[in-house]
């Protein structure tokens, strides 16, 4: 039993359930018993990590996250993160903390990461940034796709969190594994593809609400198209580096 892990997770539980939130999880079987696997999440809202954990707990397993220096670096929630033996990733420094995401796989963990890196603020899928494949191929492990699609309600990018009881609903998807190949371009797409597949099935049996900003353009919703959401990202990119660059 992990000290700090199995009592964390009991209080997320707690918080779920007064938040009325209602989850429904397929393809938990998904996850390995047992031996190392890079666990690939979709990223629509900053409590993705939370919700998809959960999962894991089928086999009884914990997910250790890449997350960035940031939140590491932060008094409260910095100590929780090291004694849940999650990964810090700082971007100026990427190397080390893949060196460490692979040694983790190697020694049999299941490592949580974020192929989108960034929040979608369309709540479509992407462009995945190679960092998963690849550690996959190095470790030589499975990579397993999770979709979670509802997180956005709760707290997204943008918009106001909804921390209280809301009863929203939320679904989670895991998918087979795939089997590590190269190159890791083409392992990317199938891993790109695969999920696109995966997020289409979990939206279709749920309700959307015509306009609502968490709802994708394409269901009717005020969301941002991915083009238009790509061109919000590229803008805030360009604010942030002329603010370091003038400081």
């Amino acid at each position: 039993m992990e000290p700090v892990y199995f009592p964390i997770i009991g209080l997320a539980r707690t918080v779920f359930a007064l938040q009325g939130l209602k989850f429904t999880v397929t393809g938990d079987e998904n996850i390995p018993a047992q031996g190392g696997a890079v666990i690939a999440i979709n990223h629509t809202g900053y409590m993705d990590f939370t919700y998809a954990g959960l999962p894991a707990r089928t086999s009884k397993r914990y997910i250790r996250f890449m997350a960035k220096k940031e939140v590491f670096d932060n008094s409260i929630s910095g100590p929780i993160m090291r004694a849940l033996k999650h990964i810090p990733v700082d971007r100026a420094a990427g190397a080390d903390s893949y060196h460490e995401a692979v040694n983790r796989l190697k020694a049999g963990e299941l490592v949580g990461v974020y192929p989108e890196a960034t929040i979608s603020r369309s709540f479509e899928l992407k462009e995945f940034k190679s960092g998963a494949a690849r550690m996959a191929i190095e470790a030589n492990v499975p990579i397993i796709p999770i979709v979670i699609w509802g997180a956005q309600r709760v707290w997204t990018k943008g918009h106001p969190k909804r921390l209280g009881r809301t009863n929203t609903p939320i679904s989670i998807e895991v998918g087979a594994p795939i089997a590590p190949f190269e190159p890791a371009s083409e392992l990317t797409e199938k891993l790109h593809s695969t999920m696109e597949a995966m997020l289409l099935n979990v939206q279709r049996d749920y309700v959307h609400e015509p306009g609502a900003y968490w709802v994708p353009a394409r269901l009717g919703g005020s969301a941002p198209t991915l083009e238009e959401a790509n061109e919000l990202d590229r803008a805030e990119a360009a604010e942030k580096a002329a603010r370091r660059s003038g400081q």
